[in-house]
């Protein structure tokens, strides 16, 4: 008899069932991100021990819409784009671990189940949500990649809007942003199946991409909103002072991660 097959859930005779392919996994997209600064006891308050606030502009969040396409190395679901195609919306900070500046995640929305297995393999602390945001097109009324171009978008979930801007391109730049540029410092976390047994996983990891290309960024600046929700808190990420606002389509290859420290977090399993 052979064993069950499949890199995730579920696990079969022929691993076709599988939600996600093995890596690596490759990344088409057009990336909306606007930088911000809040109060850095509001990243604090998200930051696990031991990552600590970054040393230099504690305070910056940059919230960014996705568009993407994946897919697998042997491209397949690109022909069948439901299997490729999702949109995401997150919010990431800088923290200190060691030494070093690390991106992270804090909060994050998609529309695919896939994306979500994906991003729990990750460390991101992925949820479903509506995401939309405006596509470029060289024809019709849709923006061009040009000075003045107007793109919106929009984030929502279990049916209440938690964000929405307004993005007017400015000029070609030399970066899109410096809140996500840096590896990712996650936490994979799984509370064990035993009550009041804690945490069974308990990991802090390195993740970044394995290969990454990317076109012409463009800033400009933002109009952002937050709002308040019952289950949702990226309202307490609350904009005190805007920075800069990028466009940019990237090309990214992820192929796993690193592991930095186990079972040092301090989380709990609530």
């Amino acid at each position: 008899m052979t064993g069950l097959r499949g890199y995730f859930h579920p696990k079969t005779a022929t691993g076709m069932s599988s939600l996600v392919p093995s890596p690596p996994w490759r990344y088409s997209g057009d990336l909306l991100t606007v930088e911000y600064r809040t109060d850095p006891a509001r990243v604090r308050e998200l930051l696990p021990e031991p990552l600590e606030l970054a040393d230099e502009d504690p305070g910056a969040v940059a919230l960014i819409w996705a568009d993407w396409q994946s897919c697998s190395t042997s491209g397949e679901e690109l022909l069948d784009p439901v299997r490729a195609q999702y949109k995401e919306a997150f919010a990431v900070v800088r923290c200190r671990f060691r030494g070093q500046t690390y991106s992270r995640c804090v909060h994050i929305w998609v529309d695919k189940d896939f994306a979500i297995a994906r991003g729990l393999h990750q460390g991101y602390p992925k949820k479903l949500g509506s995401i939309h945001q405006t596509r470029p097109h060289p024809y019709g009324p849709a923006p061009r990649i040009e000075a003045g171009a107007r793109f919106g978008a929009t984030l929502a979930a279990a049916d209440r809007r938690l964000a929405q801007a307004v993005v007017t391109l400015r000029e070609p730049s030399a970066s899109g942003g410096f809140v996500n540029a840096h590896p990712m410092a996650h936490h994979r976390w799984l509370p064990s199946i035993e009550k009041g047994k804690g945490l069974a996983l308990d990991e802090l990891i390195e993740s970044g991409a394995a290969s990454f290309e990317g076109g012409q960024p463009w800033v400009g600046d933002a109009e952002l909103e937050l709002f308040e929700a019952p289950t949702e808190e990226l309202a307490r990420l609350e904009v005190r002072e805007p920075i800069a606002a990028y466009y940019r389509q990237v090309g990214v290859v992820w192929d796993g991660g690193r592991l930095l420290e186990s079972g040092t977090s301090g989380a709990v399993a609530e």
